[in-house]
C-alpha cells in the first residue's frame, strides 16, 4: 500500500493488491508531496466541473507540474443532471484526442458526480487506467470518493450503469470545504449522520453534540467527522468490496432517496437532501417492522432537520404517490426479482437488508410525504 508521509490523518482501505490510503488534512491537494506516492507516468488528465475548476484547477496543475510532462484538463458541466453518457464521453474525448496511454493518471477534482464519472471513465478507458480521488465536497469526502463505486445515472434509475473500480489514493483537503455552499454542506451532513444509526451510536451522540459546530465549519469538528466516517466505511468496504452483503448497510436511506431523485428529476433535490429524507422513511419503516422504537425515529428526524435537510418527502404522483415510489424503488440495485430490499435499523448501531410488505411501505410513504 502506498503511504502518505507527514502529519496527515490517514485511513487505509485494505483490499490486498487494490489497497490504498485516504489522506485527510488541510492544505493538502495542492501540495506536490501529496502525490509523491503515485507511480510515474508521462501524462495526467484532471477532470473537474464548471464550479470547481475556477477555484482549484490551476493550483492542482501547479502541484502536478513536475510529476507529469503532459497535463490535460477537461471541465464538465456541474450537477447531477449531467451524470450521463454524453458527459462521460467528454472525458473519453479528452483522453483520445490527447493520445493518452494506459498509464495516464486521471484526477477527479470535485464532488460525487465528478468522482463517480472519472472513476467510471478510468475503469473503462483501455480497460482500466489509474485514477485519484480529490473530493471537494463533504459528501464526497465522507462517502462517494471512498470504496470504488463508479458510474452514471439512467433516466429510470440512479447509478445503474457503472463498475467497482478502486482509486490509487484519496486526498481529502479539508480547506476545500470552506468554499462549499451551505446547501451542499447540509447535503454532506446526511452522509455523516447515516453512519451513526447503522454502525456507531457513540458517533451519533457526537454528531448531535456538535451539529452546530459542523454547520459553522469548525475545522476540528469537520476533521473528526471526515476521519470517523472514512474509518467506518473503510472497515465495511474491506470486508465486502462488491456489496454482496455487509456493504449494503451504507445505503441506509438511499432506496427511498434514489426514488425521490429519479421521481423529481435529477438535480431538483441534492443527493444528500434525498438521503436525509430517505433516512427518516427508512427509520420509520424500521419502527413499523418492530425493530426500533419511535423515540429513535424522532431523535434521528430532529437531527436531520437540525442539519438543514428535508424530513418530509415530495409528492411524485398526485393520483398514487406511494405507488410511484414503489415503482421507482423496484429499479433499485438492491432489488431482487422485483422485490424491494431496504436497509433497516435492526437495533441502535446495527443495520441489515430486508424486504417489507408493500402495504407497510405504503403506510410509511403516506405518513412521511407532503399532503396535497
Amino acid at each position: 500500500m502506498m503511504k502518505v508521509s507527514g502529519t496527515i490523518s490517514q485511513v487505509d482501505i485494505e483490499l490486498q493488491d487494490r489497497s490504498y490510503t485516504i489522506a485527510i488534512a488541510p492544505s493538502l491537494f495542492d501540495d506536490p508531496l501529496s502525490y509523491a506516492v503515485l507511480p510515474r507516468a508521462s501524462s495526467a488528465l484532471i477532470v473537474s466541473n464548471t464550479t470547481v475548476a475556477p477555484l482549484y484547477a490551476q493550483r492542482l496543475q501547479a502541484a502536478l507540474q513536475g510529476k507529469y510532462s503532459q497535463l490535460h484538463h477537461v471541465v464538465l458541466p456541474d450537477g447531477e443532471g449531467f451524470k450521463t453518457w454524453e458527459t462521460l464521453n467528454l472525458i473519453f474525448d479528452a483522453l483520445l484526442q490527447n493520445g493518452c496511454d494506459r498509464k495516464t493518471v486521471l484526477f477527479a477534482l470535485g464532488g460525487g458526480v465528478v468522482g463517480d464519472m472519472t472513476g467510471f471513465a478510468a475503469a473503462s478507458y483501455m480497460r482500466g487506467v489509474p485514477f485519484v480521488q480529490i473530493p471537494t465536497t463533504l459528501l464526497a469526502q465522507v462517502d462517494s470518493s471512498v470504496g470504488g463505486k463508479t458510474g452514471i445515472n439512467h433516466p429510470l434509475g440512479k447509478n445503474m450503469i457503472g463498475a467497482f473500480y478502486q482509486p490509487l489514493l484519496v486526498v481529502c483537503d479539508l480547506d476545500t470545504l470552506k468554499t462549499l455552499p451551505a446547501r451542499e454542506l447540509s447535503a454532506g451532513l446526511a452522509e455523516v449522520i447515516k453512519y451513526g444509526p447503522i454502525a456507531d451510536m457513540a458517533f451519533l451522540d457526537w454528531i448531535e453534540a456538535h451539529i452546530d459546530t459542523l454547520l459553522a465549519r469548525d475545522p476540528a469538528a469537520l476533521a473528526h467527522a471526515v476521519k470517523r466516517c472514512c474509518e467506518i466505511k473503510a472497515w465495511v468496504v474491506s470486508q465486502d468490496e462488491r456489496e454482496s452483503g455487509l456493504r449494503a448497510i451504507l445505503n441506509f436511506g438511499h432506496t427511498f432517496g434514489h426514488a425521490i431523485e429519479a421521481g423529481l428529476g435529477y438535480g431538483q433535490w441534492l443527493h444528500g437532501e434525498a438521503v436525509g429524507c430517505g433516512m427518516v422513511m427508512a427509520a420509520s419503516l424500521s419502527a413499523r417492522l418492530g425493530l426500533v422504537d419511535a423515540a429513535l425515529v424522532r431523535r434521528l428526524t430532529t437531527l436531520i432537520q437540525k442539519a438543514g435537510l428535508p424530513v418530509t418527502g415530495p409528492v411524485l404522483d398526485a393520483s398514487d404517490n406511494a405507488g410511484r415510489y414503489l415503482e421507482l424503488m423496484r429499479l433499485d440495485k438492491k432489488s431482487l426479482g422485483g422485490d424491494i430490499r431496504f436497509v433497516v435499523i435492526d437495533a441502535p448501531g446495527r443495520a441489515s437488508l430486508r424486504g417489507a410488505p408493500d402495504a407497510l411501505v405504503r403506510e410509511v410513504i403516506d405518513a412521511c410525504c407532503l399532503r396535497l
